[in-house]
């Protein structure tokens, strides 16, 4: 019995032995399936990100491209509202340079002083409320404080009537362009 005992373990042994080697190579097949389905995973991954980067870089592009071309278009803006910044102005001041060669037309042996003076005059009112419009003012001197931001002394005089340190007399008007004086007003002053 022992024989037969020893005979059906080593017979056992070998249907052991024979399992092992018979899974062995399936265990390695599915170690190697795994890695295989891990590579076309990480393969398929890396394709995905790299498509990802790609659409980046081309978002990044455009607005890239987008941002030049608003600095261009501003730049372009800005230098025609530079170049046309004047021209609200000089289209208001055309009636007055209409009327200026309308009395340059009329005939020296018909005007008469006092019909010059009248158009001198109606044009010097259109120009001065072209001006004002724009925010042009007269800068206010005479019998005023003398103010050096405002005024230019040029001459100091003594006269009884004003006092010291007050302006006497304006030379040259001064204009101030809405809150910027543009010209100051050239002024004798009382001493």
């Amino acid at each position: 019995m022992s024989e037969e005992k020893a005979k059906v373990e080593l017979e056992q042994e070998d249907m052991v032995q024979d399992h092992v080697e018979q899974n062995e190579p399936v265990e390695q097949t599915e170690s190697e399936a795994t890695e295989t389905g891990e590579t076309i995973d990480l393969a398929m991954e890396v394709e995905r990100l790299q498509a990802q980067l790609q659409e980046q870089e081309n978002r990044l592009l455009r607005n890239l491209a987008d941002m030049d071309n608003m600095r261009r278009r501003s730049r372009k803006e800005q230098e025609d509202l530079q170049k046309y910044a004047s021209q609200k102005v000089v289209e208001s001041l055309l009636p007055a340079l209409d009327n200026f060669e309308r009395a340059l037309a009329v005939d020296p042996s018909t005007a008469t002083a006092e019909s010059i003076l009248q158009g001198v005059q109606m044009v010097y009112r259109q120009v001065v409320q072209v001006f004002e419009q724009e925010g042009l003012q007269a800068v206010e001197s005479v019998g005023k404080a003398f103010d050096p931001h405002v005024h230019q002394a040029v001459m100091q005089v003594e006269d009884s009537n004003y006092e010291a340190n007050t302006v006497v007399e304006e030379l040259q008007k001064g204009y101030q362009f809405k809150d910027r004086v543009i010209r100051p007003a050239m002024v004798k002053v009382n001493s």
